[in-house]
């Protein structure tokens, strides 16, 4: 993957977004698809040809893009596999399309469980895994603080939904309670799967607590808690949590810890398999990336980056980027790289390697940037404010 390069230099193509948007781009094969609003505040998913950025198809999947602080409608990412694109919205609109655009279902999850009450809007992710997409809604119980919640609906319930990837039919939901108050009942994190002792688990981070769900049918198998110890109302958390070398690493709000648990429990597991806390420079809203056997974990507000040993906790090197602004985006690793970019645009490379070594910047502008970067087929997508950029060696 490249090193050097510039808004000119080895960049295979370039193509112009209708919206800035936080959500991340996705590749499978020659297809890149991304989610934006356009300037009709439509909320749309765009497929990209990924030999030459040529733009396949654009879908309209909600209506209403507005945004709240540094967040919009767009900040979900899309999700395939393979088969079936699916794109979901803050409006709660979620749709699923093969890959010549044709739209095979869609719905509006808040017309049947209430519109998201989520003070920065909705945020989270959906996962496709198995058939079956997961779709977490952390949210706070009363919702008439936010205009973009009114409804008919008094009060809000947190909940794992799971839809049939086929049809869009709603096969389980499952209550997750909760005694997190106000703002802190809130998440933007995006549920994952995990292979552990205890078969197939699906992992929420949220509402003070990380527990995992039986992917059949949602049961809670688990939770830990101890996320908001002082139980501050404003606690919200935004990291997804991160599997490897057999743990769960969930991070705090705030620049909380960031904290190691063991697979494998069942009920109450707080006080008996929490194996260690990173209290040094936690992030708060970069999600963590285990990459090469390490974890690494990025303080985009002070942009501190550590390399942590994932098994014991230990700091094995530490050091501040060099960048202007703060980090929205979380790590890349990729062919012994890390890649991110800051708030302005400034992409961040480094090895990932045993020491803390800045390979280089690169000044690409167009923020606010709040997308990561994913890398495919020897290409790197870095999405700006204005443009999808496709870059090569």
């Amino acid at each position: 993957l490249p090193t050097n390069f510039s808004t000119t230099e080895k960049v295979a193509w370039k193509t112009e977004l209708p919206g800035k948007a936080g959500s991340t781009p996705i590749i499978w094969e020659d297809h890149v698809f991304l989610t934006s609003p356009d300037k009709s505040k439509n909320l749309v998913l765009i497929s990209i040809n990924r030999k030459d950025g040529s733009v396949r198809w654009q879908k309209t999947v909600g209506i209403g893009d507005r945004e709240v602080g540094r967040n919009n409608m767009a900040s979900p990412s899309p999700v395939t596999d393979g088969k079936i694109v699916v794109a979901m919205f803050g409006t709660s609109d979620i749709a699923a399309f093969d890959f010549d655009g044709t739209e095979l279902w869609k719905q509006n999850i808040g017309k049947t469980h209430g519109k998201f009450a989520i003070m920065w809007l909705y945020g989270s992710s959906p996962l496709l895994h198995d058939g079956k997409i997961y779709v977490q809604v952390l949210q706070r119980s009363q919702p008439e603080d936010y205009a973009h919640a009114i409804d008919t609906k008094p009060t809000r319930e947190s909940f794992l939904l799971c839809l049939d990837s086929k049809s869009g039919k709603e096969l389980w939901r499952h209550v997750r309670p909760s005694d997190a108050i106000k703002e802190s009942q809130e998440s933007y994190s995006t549920p994952i799967p995990f292979k552990g002792p205890n078969g197939t688990e699906i992992i929420v981070l949220g509402g003070d607590y990380i527990t995992g769900h039986d992917a059949g049918n949602g049961a809670e198998l688990w939770r830990a808690g101890g996320l908001n110890a002082r139980k501050d109302p404003w606690w919200r958390i935004v990291p997804s949590p991160v599997t490897g070398a057999g743990f769960i690493f969930a991070s705090a709000p705030k620049r909380d810890p960031v904290f190691a648990i063991k697979a494998g429990g069942k009920g109450d597991i707080t006080q008996s398999h929490v194996a260690w806390a990173f209290k040094d420079a936690p992030t708060d809203w970069s999600t963590p990336l285990f990459y090469k056997d390490k974890l690494f974990v990025l303080d985009g507000s002070r942009k501190i980056l550590s390399c942590l040993d994932p098994k014991s906790g230990e700091t094995k090197w530490q050091g501040k980027l060099d960048l202007r602004s703060e980090v929205w985006s979380s790590l890349t690793g990729a062919d012994d790289k890390l890649y991110c970019i800051d708030e302005s645009g400034t992409v961040a490379i480094l090895e990932a390697g045993n020491e803390f070594k800045v390979l280089a910047y690169v000044k690409m502008g167009e923020g606010p940037v709040r997308s990561s970067i994913p890398a495919a087929h020897g290409q790197l997508f870095i999405r700006t404010a204005q443009h999808l950029y496709c870059i090569q060696d």
